[in-house]
């Protein structure tokens, strides 16, 4: 499977970064705590040299604790401000405005040395589709003041939201690049959701993740299937398909349905806490 989405109105929301970059104070870049490195846009780099930076490893509720704290860890020492959220619970929320405050600390003083005082900071949102900004942004604003799904694409434009007296957030819309170099990083945001699902083979998609829980996480596949999980990632899903009752014409199983509940359960934290990717610390 060749991973690549990149629809046109992503080259739009790039481009209208870029125009309002210079308004921004700092940049708050939201990642999936699943994949700290592969949910995270190249581009961003490049549109963010000389601003500050906050990382906030969101929906940390679905990854492996272990590796989370390693990520942390990781991204601290890169010289990052970071914090760990679930914009969902609201868990962590809290730590946000004191990372964006610390972060901008030499901006504010600043500020107060030429007797401005009380200027709000100006943040920059930004992420990969369906990370969950539009949820994080209601949860820190405490009411809903953007659009939420749980699908790619659900915020088409920019728009200006006042969170308290301290900052005021440009929230964007979730943009990928153009082409990923590594197709493995297309398959991680494929997993979590990133991608349209509509153009993908799910059934190729699940088996690649039955492989990959097999390799780093046997025994937590194994008790979530409930049989034994000696076999190719295909045969497995097969005898999952006829296990959840995915039947057509007859007894066949019905892969794609399968699948469908494979994929979804993982995206919800029902098969366990896992996370994709290691850090290289």
């Amino acid at each position: 499977m060749y991973f690549q989405w990149y629809p046109g109105h992503m080259t739009k929301a790039k481009r209208m970064m870029q125009e309002n970059i210079r308004l921004i104070d700092v940049i708050i870049e939201l990642v999936d705590a699943r994949i700290p490195a592969s949910s995270r846009n190249p581009d961003i780099e490049q549109l963010a040299a000389g601003k500050k930076r906050v990382i906030l490893l969101n929906k940390y509720d679905l990854a492996d604790d272990i590796y989370t704290g390693e990520w942390k860890e990781y991204y601290d020492k890169k010289g990052y401000f970071t914090a760990l959220v679930n914009s969902k619970s609201g868990k962590g929320i809290r730590d946000v405005n004191n990372v964006i405050m610390e972060a901008c600390k030499e901006k504010i003083e600043r500020d107060r040395k030429r007797g401005i005082l009380n200027r709000p900071v100006r943040a920059m949102i930004a992420g990969i589709p369906n990370v969950g900004k539009s949820t994080f942004i209601n949860s820190f604003a405490g009411k809903a003041c953007t659009r939420t799904g749980d699908k790619p694409g659900v915020t088409k434009g920019k728009q200006w939201i006042r969170l308290n007296k301290n900052v005021e957030l440009l929230d964007t819309p979730g943009i990928l690049w153009p082409k990923f170099e590594d197709q493995d990083i297309g398959l991680r945001l494929a997993l979590i959701g990133s991608i349209n699902d509509d153009i993908l083979q799910l059934e190729e998609l699940a088996a690649e993740l039955i492989l990959i829980l097999g390799r780093d996480y046997p025994e937590m596949l194994e008790k979530y299937l409930g049989f034994d999980i000696s076999y190719e990632p295909y045969e497995l899903l097969e005898k999952y398909a006829i296990k959840r009752g995915c039947r057509i014409k007859g007894d066949e199983a019905d892969m794609k349905r399968a699948a469908i509940l494979l994929l979804d359960d993982y995206r919800g934290g029902k098969i366990g806490k896992i996370t994709l990717e290691r850090p290289q610390i």
